[in-house]
């Protein structure tokens, strides 16, 4: 019996080309991030956003969000998040660890969204003295964790609403691929179009094999930031192998095709049982209600994936799903 997994993008395969530009890379040049392909980055990635930005890389997304939350917010201050966000439910604490103390505050709204109203919920009652913490940042995830993207209109005005109150704004983008994609916009249109502080870009669930790009659009963080970088232990000796995994996903678009292509998978399988979705489809995650002894019967035929309640389960794509495999899933579905 074949096993067919879709339990993350996480145990996708690693790009082709992305061991071609490692190997490339095989080469003496400066250590840590003084090589010519991490000097690279800040140039690479203000094409890509038409907008000026310094890039420090990560080995993980976890320390991506939290390095970045930490030059945002001082301990002593607060980062509005939805409660079903990546650095609430899924980071093991490392937001407060790597911000020295600083408080979650935790948001509702449909899909994992936020709004400017579920974020005022959460902010306006608390009373501004030094007896309350005081809301200093807003995080935001593009796609969501329960696979929605935010839209350009719902970004402007979720960063105008941040403006107004004071917040600086952190997008975690470990899916941003699949939020661009399926919004058929530019990557700046995603995101940093629209005033955010920075923003963690997801190449490690995309085809990448261990670096993700930490991107600050607020140039005064990066100073603060490397220092921090090199603090968390996240300064590797041979940077040159990390910048070259980034620069390989940026060439030729292969982390928007990448996208795509995951989130085409996904479509044949929502396609399949769609009065079982939880939710919108619109990136490479679908969450569907399925009792115990369906999730039985897939698992039976091979297919590993997670249990995302006592009720449903949660499948993942990935930019190397085959049309076969997605093809199976989506006949097993439609004959439960």
């Amino acid at each position: 019996m074949k096993t067919r997994l879709f339990v993350s993008d996480n145990a996708a395969a690693v790009h082709p080309h992305v061991w071609d530009a490692m190997r490339a890379a095989d080469a003496p040049d400066m250590p840590y991030d003084g090589d010519a392909l991490s000097q690279a980055l800040d140039a690479r990635f203000s094409a890509l956003f038409g907008r000026e930005c310094a890039v420090v890389w990560t080995a993980t997304g976890t320390a991506a969000n939290a390095l970045a939350l930490a030059c945002l917010t001082p301990p002593y201050g607060g980062i509005v998040c939805h409660y079903d966000a990546h650095v609430e439910a899924d980071e093991a604490g490392a937001p407060e660890f790597f911000t020295h103390g600083a408080k979650l505050m935790l948001a509702q709204g449909e899909g994992a969204k936020v709004t400017p109203a579920s974020i005022a919920a959460v902010i306006d009652p608390i009373q501004k003295d030094v007896h309350r913490v005081q809301p200093v940042t807003l995080a935001l995830t593009q796609a969501t964790e329960q696979g929605e993207a935010y839209t350009p209109d719902e970004l402007a005005a979720l960063t105008g609403f941040a403006r107004e109150k004071g917040l600086r704004v952190h997008l975690d983008g470990a899916r941003f691929a699949n939020a661009v994609a399926h919004l058929g916009c530019s990557p700046a249109d995603a995101g940093p179009a629209h005033g955010i502080d920075s923003l963690s870009f997801g190449f490690i669930k995309n085809g990448g094999l261990g670096a993700e790009a930490l991107v600050l659009f607020d140039l005064s963080l990066a100073d603060e930031c490397r220092r921090r970088h090199k603090r968390a232990g996240q300064l590797q000796s041979k940077g040159r192998y990390m910048a070259a995994q980034l620069h390989a996903m940026l060439d030729d678009d292969i982390w928007l095709e990448n996208g795509r292509a995951a989130n085409r998978a996904a479509q044949t399988i929502a396609r399949a049982a769609p009065d079982r979705l939880i939710g919108k489809v619109q990136a490479n995650e679908i969450f569907m209600a399925l009792s115990a002894a369906e999730r039985g019967v897939l698992r039976e035929q091979g297919f590993v994936f997670y249990d995302w309640s006592d009720t449903s389960a949660r499948f993942v794509t990935a930019w190397n799903t085959s049309a076969g495999d997605a093809g199976a899933l989506a006949q097993a579905l439609a004959a439960l």
